[in-house]
């Protein structure tokens, strides 16, 4: 801050300065005992003042002698750190003209100096007379002087002059008085310095400061602020001119919060009742509504109880309280959407901002308590939080779901309240929805009396599809002569048609809720006679050549979609975006040599099982050069249309990343991107790739699906379609007890028609297992995991036993006769189907639990099987042990599963048995992890080993009071008592069956 010294100078306050005296010659009583040279000149007397007070006098009058020079020196003077002294001098001057006969050296003046010392250096002995040493102040005139003395009562005419001198740096100081020719009386003199003195100014303290050396000099005092104050402004500061006055403050304090100003310079305490927020000039105010201070200097007023301030609501506002909850909830159900509407709390709790909340509950439909918070894709409009209409639109429910909404009324404070936001619920089952229309159909191949049609899966099923149904009909005829047939797939062949006519055809899937719309109509045209025999011509040196140079070929027919019209033309229309699901037609022919002697370790065929019309799976191993096989059955793709966005995991090779992919002209999707790391050798990268090469050559629903690939910059990348859920293993954990039966029979039927589909090209999985099944945000499952990682490591997350004849086996998903010979076959991947099915009826459960992987391979030599999970309907359980068949001849084939599970669907009554948990098993299943129940003499003890010692009141209070007891107990036992988690409900369950086992190998066991 700049300041103004000459405006400071002159804008001085009311504060008088302060004189502090050194030296008073009114006060002596006594000789002063001054030095004057020579003796005949000034002389010590006893007078009178103006006011008849004795005083010590010095007078000289020797104005007839010429030349007069004298001398009067005080003594030594104390300066007390003052840098400028005042000397006030009192004295009466004749006036020469008033004397007769005085000669012309009479003077009417005298001069004023001063000597500065650090020590006493003059006395009466020793003393100099001389101007060299002293420097002079002035030379004083008297402003009166008088003519004669007069003792009849008239006073004397006195002077008083006020001289200064400085700047003084030494202990202290002379005076002289040099008289040289005048006629004069020294009444008194009185040496002092002045100060400023202690001040208080806005709000802060100054002390006393000595003025300066000059009379214009300005000396600095810092202040302090008062108690109960702060600084506003810094420095803190006051100007001391050099008459002892302070000038204008700079800076200011101002009363703490809690304390207002009184009279300007205290801040006092704001009395109970009151309260001040904040620092500063503003007085004390009553507490707002709701709200009380109860000591003094309160900086806020405290809520009541049931009262809150909100993060954002100032000192001065009200305390508010929380809202009442909504009234009077309507809804609307539109099969698996709701619209949500109500009305306003009664109380808004004295605010203006209530919002509202929407909190949704998916609950099981035989059990409404067993509630959890609904899946992260339904969707809120406007939004889920913060709503500020009464009015919500839900979507993308599940269908003949029972769902649980709880509407919040919300406002500024209920998040300072402990007690939960007041709101109502309301509870809605959803309706099935039909399934969306399908967007395109295909033909796939076309002969003189047929064609083949393909089509894909409703982009929104909402539920398991059952079949399909076409209508097709003559365009030149009415759509009332239409015929109707269904599909169990999406493909059909349309047979007994005209030749070289073209057919209106529409197609519609349906579910359990019904059929959906129609699609839109397209056309399709039969082939003519000459149309056949020419393609017929072109194809025949093909296969001839093909045949003669035994080369495995697959011949493909290009499919035609024929526009509303007699050409023959493409429609853009047509295109159809996803690959054909399904070869179907006779037209197709694939070869493929025997491969009985093949070693790789991925999916070898034993022997040619093709036949017209089914694509053959090719070894990408039997290529001299396996680059060859990822360039024919992998796309390459540019890598600047692969964006990585997070890793989501870590494979054998390199990181797991979620991207996206936005290829020319296609819209952009999420996909998976597997990378190989840097510095991999030239076979790590084959066996990266040939994951590639396997995935490639695959084109069905229920397998993952290859985007492509990326080779020609670094990393290297294998990119397939993204599953938002993860692994199935992981996500039916995830969401125990979250799905119904039928939900979980179409996740088997999906990935047991993905390996129909690979079997019938002759693929061998080897390590079918819920965690190598991905699944989507529509719960649609999908084989995955072709590559070689899971037989190159020993992964302790999935323990795995060396066979005799080497290699890595995933033993509790492998069949006996591929554990023992290393048979593998599509057999051998029923029987780790069976295994998948056991993990999906038990959510997730480990298979064999914690059992070694030597106690399986001899339980299951020794005939024991899986029991039922819980809730396991016995059809399925039936279907899981005719997979575990020994002889593996006897095992169903995977288009046996896949119909099976199509009539489970269709009549969901069959699903409703239960399968019984059998009493004692067949054979002894070893279990070294299960504690041994010969070492428990109490119910009590045991609960404690398993770690379920929460149930110990419900085991006794219901009777279970012994271990024979408890080996007798079923699910419904525990349901009775009171268990009513899942998760703890397999947990005992699989130890009473362990105590089962025990007691059927010793019978003292628990005894």
């Amino acid at each position: 801050m700049t300041v103004d010294l000459l405006a400071l100078f002159c804008l001085v306050t009311a504060a008088s300065a302060v004189e502090e005296t050194v030296m008073d010659t009114r006060t002596a009583t006594a000789e002063l005992g001054w030095t004057a040279y020579p003796g005949s000149g000034w002389e010590e007397v006893s007078g009178y003042d103006e006011n008849l007070n004795t005083i010590r006098t010095y007078q000289v009058c020797n104005v007839f002698e010429p030349s007069q020079n004298n001398w009067l020196l005080t003594t030594f003077i104390d300066r007390r750190g003052a840098q400028r002294i005042y000397v006030e001098m009192r004295f009466t001057v004749r006036d020469c003209s008033s004397i007769p006969n005085v000669p012309g050296s009479c003077k009417e003046t005298f001069n004023l100096y001063y000597y500065e010392t650090d020590s006493v250096i003059a006395t009466k002995g020793t003393a100099f007379w001389m101007e060299a040493p002293y420097l002079k102040v002035d030379t004083i005139a008297a402003d009166e002087s008088f003519s004669q003395v007069d003792f009849g009562g008239r006073l004397m005419k006195v002077n008083t002059e006020v001289r200064s001198f400085g700047p003084l740096s030494q202990n202290g100081f002379y005076l002289a008085f040099q008289d040289y020719g005048a006629c004069m009386s020294l009444l008194s003199v009185r040496v002092f310095y002045k100060k400023c003195p202690s001040v208080v100014q806005n709000f802060a303290i100054f002390p006393e400061t000595m003025t300066g050396a000059e009379s214009t000099s300005l000396v600095i005092a810092r202040g302090v602020c008062i108690p109960n104050s702060e600084e506003v402004d810094v420095p803190i500061k006051l100007y001391c001119n050099g008459d002892g006055e302070w000038m204008v403050p700079i800076g200011r304090c101002t009363c703490k919060a809690g304390f207002e100003p009184d009279n300007g310079n205290v801040c006092r305490a704001c009395p109970p009742g009151t309260f001040k927020a904040s620092q500063g000039e503003g007085l004390c105010l009553q507490c707002p509504p709701n709200s009380r201070s109860t000591s003094e200097a309160a900086t806020i007023c405290v809520c009541r109880n049931g009262y809150y301030r909100a993060d954002g609501d100032l000192p001065d506002m009200p305390c508010t309280s929380v809202p009442s909850g909504p009234r009077n909830v309507i809804s609307i159900v539109n099969e698996t959407s709701v619209i949500l509407e109500w009305h306003p709390p009664r109380e808004t709790g004295g605010r203006d901002d209530v919002l509202y909340n929407i909190v949704c509950k998916k609950c099981r439909a035989d059990r409404q308590t067993h509630c959890s918070h609904c899946d992260d894709n339904v969707e809120f409009v406007p939004r889920q939080v913060g709503l500020t209409e009464t009015r919500v639109f839900i979507s993308n429910l599940m269908a003949h779901t029972l769902y649980t909404f709880e509407i919040q009324a919300v406002n500024g404070v209920s998040n300072k309240s402990p007690y939960p936001a007041q709101h109502v619920s309301i509870d809605i089952t959803t309706n099935q929805a039909a399934p969306s229309i399908i967007p395109i159909m295909h033909q796939v191949s076309s002969t003189m009396k047929s064609f083949t049609l393909s089509w894909p899966q409703p982009e929104q099923p909402n539920g398991i599809i059952l079949d399909y149904e076409l209508r097709f009909y003559e365009k030149d005829l009415s759509e009332v002569n239409s015929t109707v047939m269904k599909s169990q797939t999406n493909t059909a062949r349309v047979d007994g048609l005209k030749p070289g006519t073209v057919y209106v055809v529409q197609v519609r899937a349906r579910t359990v809720a019904g059929f959906g719309k129609y699609s839109s109509k397209m056309c399709f045209q039969t082939l003519t006679d000459e149309d056949y025999k020419s393609e017929l011509r072109e194809q025949l040196p093909l296969i001839a050549g093909s045949a003669a140079a035994g080369v495995v070929f697959i011949v493909s027919l290009v499919a035609i979609s024929i526009v509303c019209s007699r050409k023959r033309a493409y429609s853009k229309e047509a295109v159809y975006s996803d690959k054909l699901q399904h070869y179907s037609t006779g037209r197709e022919l694939s070869l493929r040599p025997d491969l009985t002697n093949c070693h790789s370790p991925i999916g070898c065929p034993t022997h040619f099982s093709g036949s017209p019309g089914m694509k053959i799976y090719i070894d990408p191993f039997t290529y001299e050069d396996p680059n060859e096989a990822v360039h024919e059955f992998a796309k390459e793709i540019d890598v600047s249309t692969v964006k990585i966005e997070e890793v989501i995991g870590a494979g054998e090779f390199g990181e797991v990343y979620k991207g996206r992919l936005k290829l020319p002209g296609k819209r952009e999707i999420y996909v998976a991107i597997k990378t190989l790391k840097a510095g991999y050798s030239e076979k790590q990268r084959r066996d990266f790739l040939s994951e590639a090469s396997i995935m490639g050559q695959f084109d069905h629903p229920n397998i993952i699906r290859l985007e492509g690939v990326v080779t020609k910059s670094r990393p290297v990348m294998i990119v397939t379609e993204f599953m938002e859920n993860g692994a199935l293993d992981s996500f039916l954990r995830q969401n125990d007890g979250q799905f119904t039966v039928i939900q979980l029979v179409g996740m088997m039927r999906g990935i047991a028609a993905g390996m129909k589909y690979l079997s019938e090209m002759n693929y061998v999985h080897r390590d079918l297992a819920a965690r190598n099944i991905l699944v989507n945000s529509n719960l649609v499952c999908k084989v995955s995991d072709f590559g070689l990682s899971r037989y190159l490591q020993d992964d302790t997350s999935d323990p795995t036993y060396t066979s005799s004849l080497g290699g890595k086996i995933p033993v509790r998903w492998t069949s006996p006769e591929a554990i023992a010979y290393r048979k593998f076959t599509s057999a051998s991947d029923v029987w780790s189907y069976g295994i998948v099915m056991w993990e999906v009826m038990s959510f997730g459960e480990r298979p064999y639990w914690d059992m070694s992987n030597q106690d399986v391979i001899n339980a299951i030599e020794q005939d024991y099987r899986l029991p039922p999970p819980m809730d396991c309907p016995a059809t399925l359980h039936q279907l899981m042990l005719d997979c575990w068949q020994k002889d593996r001849n006897a095992r169903p084939r995977f288009n046996d599963i896949v119909n099976t599970l199509d009539k489970l669907i269709r009549n969901p009554t069959s699903l409703k048995a239960v399968a019984a948990m059998p009493p004692v098993p067949s054979q002894p299943l070893l279990d070294r992890s299960i504690p041994d129940f010969n070492a428990f003499s109490s119910v009590e003890e045991w609960l404690g080993a398993i770690k379920m010692t929460q149930y110990r009141d419900n085991f006794l209070n219901s009777g279970f009071t012994s271990l024979q007891l408890v080996a007798q107990m079923t699910s419904e036992d525990l349901l009775r008592i009171g268990v009513t988690l899942a998760g703890h409900q397999k947990k005992i369950l699989n130890n009473v069956q362990s105590m089962q086992l025990q007691m059927s190998q010793s019978p003292t066991a628990l005894a």
